[in-house]
């Protein structure tokens, strides 16, 4: 299983919000940014962070996807 971040993208596209508004807003590393871009895992605490700034639940800006390995 992989994570996607693509509802979040789309979130951000639907409210018209810059990345880097975005992560300036929730103090998100650079790094980190990088990691959501690639798709790669981030912390737990991160994930709330953005749930708490859309007052959303963690299903509405990632999906757990499966591979074909």
């Amino acid at each position: 299983m992989e994570i996607s971040y693509k509802k979040l993208w789309l979130m951000l596209v639907e409210k018209g919000i810059q990345q880097a508004d975005f992560r300036k807003d929730l103090s998100i590393a650079t790094g980190t940014m990088t990691k959501l871009r690639r798709n790669e895992e981030v912390a737990l605490s991160v994930l709330l962070r953005i749930c708490d700034y859309f007052d959303c639940n963690i299903g509405d800006i990632c999906d757990a996807v499966k591979t074909n390995e």
